[in-house]
């Protein structure tokens, strides 16, 4: 789901260091305060065990959950170089929704259909969006990870960088061994404890986990069913409305007001139309919804109205390349065309984008890290500095604004 901290091993395992993910904001509001962390391991699994006993798990699905539990050292590596998204929206949107995930995405649809017709019945979500989000997290079930789920939670837990986020993780796996759903010596998933074909934390599946397929058991990595489901309950959660778009490709004029473009705007699609700019598929009717105008690689590339069930995506993952190209990955499956290219402005190489935030920096801007990576924050900065500058404001990174600057 919505990853800040940690990466998703199993599409890190198709992208190495495409991604930066993290397990951390998947977990459920009200996470518990610090816990104890380091020292003896059989102390500390026993503490866990008390807690979790605590939380209404048995004393034996403990001890089953945590019998041969160890640390495991290339969980630890993982965490320490987690990899930083540096792919422009052209390069992972042509990588990521190819004709062959498209082929074997709608394959799929067709294949559960009855399932798919169910969540969208009781959820509201269309098929097509969870069947990205199944395409872009594992390639349809084919790559999950191949981290032991148990050890790999108990390492994060140990570990005294960030226990508060995985020790109730590790709780809720305790859950999950006393329900029957998960073998704790064998089940493998991603290096931070995601599981299954939809990747998602013990916590997650244990308050959204949705048994498609009628046997007693919510068990995401062996069941299609029951990853479609799940997915579909969760991203309910999250705020997904019924019958409402979430991302439509558009043309746009030379003359609008950049400025405004942008996630957080404040203005409703049909402003946007009257102001010139086009739904490729004619579509008008939900002009009476807020939209973002998104210009991933500026006004000359790809263009979109984002609606509001597009900051689901925001939610599941926080990386905006991933976002639109799971977002649009979603469009295709549900009938539309491919996205006009266009021709973008040149953008900037690591280096360069690194002394543009520096400079942006040095003005005044909020641009976070200094990392080299198009952000958030320095889009926002890059906006005021075109529009200071009698730019087109489109927060595109080019050689001429910092050479501007």
């Amino acid at each position: 789901m919505h990853r800040s901290l940690a990466s998703r091993s199993a599409l890190a395992l198709l992208f190495a260091l495409a991604l930066a993910g993290g397990a951390a904001a998947q977990q459920a509001p009200g996470a518990a305060p610090a816990a104890p962390c380091g020292g003896d391991l059989s102390a500390f699994l026993e503490g866990v065990k008390k807690d979790a006993v605590a939380a209404g798990a048995s004393a034996a699905a403990a001890d089953e959950a945590f019998a041969g539990a160890d640390i495991d050292p290339k969980v630890l590596s993982r965490d320490r170089a987690q990899g930083v998204f540096k792919q422009t929206f052209l390069e992972f949107s042509q990588r990521t929704v190819s004709q062959a995930r498209l082929d074997i995405g709608r394959q799929k649809m067709k294949q559960y259909a009855d399932v798919f017709a169910r969540a969208e019945q009781e959820f509201g979500v269309p098929p097509g969006v969870i069947t990205a989000f199944w395409a872009m997290e594992t390639d349809f079930g084919a790559v999950q990870g191949d981290f032991n789920t148990r050890n790999a939670l108990v390492t994060l837990s140990h570990d005294c960088r960030r226990p508060e986020l995985f020790r109730p993780q590790l709780i809720a796996l305790v859950e999950m061994v006393q329900h029957g759903d998960l073998d704790p010596a064998t089940n493998t998933g991603a290096w931070a404890g995601e599981i299954g074909q939809v990747q998602m934390l013990p916590r997650d599946i244990i308050a959204y986990g949705m048994d498609g397929d009628g046997d007693g058991h919510v068990r995401l990595k062996q069941s299609s069913p029951d990853a479609i489901l799940t997915a579909a309950k969760f991203i309910q959660h999250l705020g997904f409305e019924r019958g409402q778009p979430w991302l439509q490709e558009v043309t746009v004029p030379d003359n609008l007001p950049f400025e405004k473009s942008g996630l957080g705007g404040t203005m409703k699609a049909a402003e946007w139309f009257a102001l010139g700019v086009k739904p490729r598929d004619g579509n008008t009717a939900f002009g009476n919804l807020e939209g973002d105008l998104v210009l991933p690689q500026g006004r000359m590339g790809p263009a979109f109205i984002a609606y509001p069930n597009f900051k689901i995506y925001l939610e599941w993952n926080k990386s905006f390349i991933y976002t639109t190209s799971a977002a649009y990955f979603g469009t295709r499956l549900s009938g539309a065309e491919p996205y006009l290219k266009g021709v973008p402005e040149q953008g900037l190489a690591s280096d360069q984008m690194k002394a543009l935030q520096t400079k942006l920096q040095s003005l005044g801007h909020d641009v976070g890290e200094i990392d080299g990576i198009l952000g958030s924050g320095t889009r926002v900065a890059i906006q005021k500095e075109q529009q200071r500058l009698g730019m087109p404001a489109d927060g595109w990174a080019t050689p001429a604004l910092l050479n501007a600057l």
